[in-house]
């Protein structure tokens, strides 16, 4: 069915605009709601994993807040990666799982690292972020 006021309303088939999905992916609402909470500013930098690594952990207790603050931290750990490591890009696996390739070829769980972190505090984000920037 064609209705010329809706325009061609048919999807583009193909990649996804990498910029549009990164832009989706450092959103982090809850992460930077508590951040802000608690003083600190995320502003995309290797300092602010820092700080989010020295933030009291009182989501553990929250099992509702846990998985999506987990979620959240891995996004803003991959985002940080993408925004300051030359070469680092998002891809999203076939399984619909985002993570960070660099230019050599080696992939990130950064979703896998967040949860980690929200749930045990290790491996910490900046300790993280190391080891993929010197990679």
């Amino acid at each position: 069915m064609n209705i010329p006021f809706l325009g061609n309303r048919r999807q583009k088939v193909g990649f996804p605009d990498p910029a549009g999905i990164a832009e989706l992916l450092a959103e982090c609402e809850l992460l930077r709601s508590q951040a802000s909470r608690a003083g600190v500013r995320l502003d995309d930098s290797a300092a602010s994993l820092e700080a989010l690594d020295q933030l009291l952990p009182r989501w553990r207790d929250d099992e509702e807040t846990l998985p999506w603050l987990g979620n959240d931290a891995g996004l803003y750990l991959g985002t940080v990666i993408v925004r300051t490591v030359p070469g680092a890009a998002w891809e999203i696996r076939s399984d619909g799982q985002p993570v960070v390739r660099l230019d050599s070829g080696r992939e990130f769980d950064v979703v896998d690292s967040g949860h980690e972190w929200a749930a045990n505090g290790v491996p910490e984000l900046s300790q993280l972020y190391a080891e993929v920037a010197e990679a």
